[in-house]
């Protein structure tokens, strides 16, 4: 697969507090890639590294084979978008379709095509019947995805989530979490989620487990989620799916492994069948 992120030993300090330390990674085009770690691993300031939302202090980063410097900085915040812990913090029009016109209106698309891409985009998230309401006013999983109705309408690459569903309840998260699902699959955009949610990161296709500013491990859902012991030593803690069935395989039934809750179900199908 096409490297579409390389991030070649970036090592970056807040005064005293080293927040990264030679940090490698690639990310591959296509792929949904979690990066997860409790708070003050690094994980936010390596997604603000990303996006030249922080400058570089030691190492390169190359977007889409191009080396990230301050002189083309803005050209490849083209390719990337970013939706936050909290959407208010990036809203700046006064009804959804002044918000999801922003970034448009800025680049200088003309009026007709910006019509019928703020109508695209608040369709394709669901959102088009709330084009006239006010952004403060709707619930957070809406406001989530007018954040991101936003960001697609710039037709990106690449879009990073930080800690984007940690301020929702669990029917905005699903919703988000489906969402997400459906652009990686369906659209071919690259997502990388930045979070400590490991019932969001199951069902990524790779996860990053940060840990003190260095990459403690990386692989699939199925080969990190199953620490379970080491996730916990590290301050995250694993799916409730992982959890039961460790309990089941310790107790020994013989189930297969479970890293989302739709594969539990499945599974439990299949054992009670077998039964």
């Amino acid at each position: 697969m096409e490297k579409v992120i390389s991030i070649n030993d970036v090592t970056y300090h807040y005064k005293d507090n080293r927040a990264l330390n030679k940090i490698n990674l690639d990310v591959y085009e296509n792929e949904w890639l979690s990066i997860v770690g409790h708070n003050g691993s690094g994980k936010s300031t390596l997604s603000k590294l990303i996006v030249g939302l922080l400058s570089m202090q030691y190492g390169e980063i190359f977007v889409c084979n191009t080396l990230l410097t301050e002189e083309n900085i803005y050209d490849v915040r083209k390719k990337i978008g970013i939706v936050f812990q909290n959407p208010d913090n990036q809203f700046v029009g006064t009804t959804v379709k002044d918000d999801i016109a922003f970034g448009l209106e800025n680049s200088g698309i003309e009026r007709p095509k910006m019509i019928d891409l703020v109508d695209e985009f608040s369709e394709k998230v669901g959102m088009k019947e709330f084009l006239k309401r006010e952004p403060h006013n709707l619930s957070g999983g809406q406001k989530q995805r007018v954040a991101i109705a936003g960001v697609l309408a710039m037709n990106p690459n690449i879009i990073i989530l930080d800690e984007a569903t940690s301020m929702l309840d669990p029917i905005g998260k699903k919703e988000i979490i489906s969402l997400i699902k459906e652009l990686n699959k369906n659209k071919n955009i690259t997502i990388i989620s930045i979070t400590h949610d490991l019932e969001e990161a199951a069902h990524s296709d790779r996860i990053v487990v940060l840990n003190k500013g260095e990459i403690d491990m990386i692989g699939e859902p199925n080969e990190i989620l199953l620490k379970e012991e080491y996730l916990k030593e590290i301050g995250l803690d694993v799916p409730m799916s992982v959890k039961l069935t460790n309990k089941l395989k310790k107790s020994g039934v013989d189930i297969k492994t479970s890293v989302t809750k739709e594969e539990l179900i499945e599974n439990l199908c299949q054992l009670n069948l077998k039964m």
